[in-house]
């Protein structure tokens, strides 16, 4: 029977051979000043030699390759080979030890438990159709204390028109919606062409990292607007609402004694 989660996975094998600027591998650049990949927030204690790093949904050859020169036990887990791939020939080009594991976000059960330090997933949780059994499966592979910063698309972003109207962006999408969204245009900077997206509610995105098992100690709006780009525009439509939400929680329960906490 054909899934959600097949459909998905061809959709970014697909957007992996068609090189999207989320399936190019980190260059020079990045590997200069990775702080902007695996730091965005400042939320991260630098210092990650020696910590047990979780990328989660992060294939495409930027966090795992980064973290792993930073010195880090790195594993990178994505439900697309094409994009696992990427990390694999970056690992192997840089001479980095990475842990590769094709899986869905909502089923770890190919990893350890209680194992990792930190996991780090950015946006996408929109693409399963629900976030609770993301946040269990994170809670049961993070040790006790371990950090868990999460990127997620805002709802409002999912529920507005990605074109202008004369009065700003309409909401077109109601918030108490289930299934799937309408499939997005290509060449949107907010959506990705030919994947299957899901609308998470503030309850389900806060309210379900809190009832797994985390306390949230921060969150982090990224600010893409920009007042004076042009009508319509990626910098202008996030002027109107903010896309994304970073959360940063931690596992309740103390650590293990002499286990090293990132702590800021």
């Amino acid at each position: 029977m054909y899934t959600i989660y097949d459909h998905n996975r061809e959709a970014w094998d697909e957007l992996a051979r068609q090189q999207i600027p989320l399936a190019r591998p980190a260059g020079e650049k990045e590997f200069a000043k990775p702080q902007f990949i695996i730091n965005p927030s400042g939320w991260v204690d630098f210092e990650v030699r020696g910590l047990r790093v979780l990328c989660l949904a992060a294939g495409g050859g930027k966090h795992s390759a980064l973290f792993a020169a930073a010195g880090a036990e790195t594993t990178v887990v994505d439900i697309s080979p094409a994009m696992l791939e990427l990390d694999r020939r970056l690992a192997a080009e840089r001479g980095l030890k990475v842990n590769i594991v094709e899986a869905s976000m909502d089923n770890l059960s190919a990893l350890p438990l209680a194992h990792f330090d930190l996991v780090v997933q950015p946006v996408s949780t929109c693409y399963v159709p629900a976030v609770a059994p993301v946040y269990r499966e994170v809670a049961r592979v993070i040790a006790p204390g371990g950090l868990y910063i999460s990127q997620h698309k805002q709802p409002v972003n999912l529920q507005a028109s990605l074109r202008i109207a004369t009065v700003g962006y309409p909401l077109l999408e109601p918030y108490y919606r289930s299934g799937p969204l309408p499939a997005a245009s290509a060449g949107s900077a907010l959506r990705e062409s030919g994947t299957l997206e899901f609308l998470h509610r503030w309850d389900e995105l806060l309210g379900g990292l809190c009832r797994a098992g985390f306390v949230i100690e921060d969150t982090f709006e990224p600010n893409h607007g920009d007042s004076a780009a042009t009508l319509g525009s990626f910098g202008h439509r996030c002027w109107f609402m903010a896309p994304y939400l970073a959360i940063k929680a931690r596992r309740k329960a103390t650590a293990p004694s002499g286990q090293k906490l990132l702590v800021r």
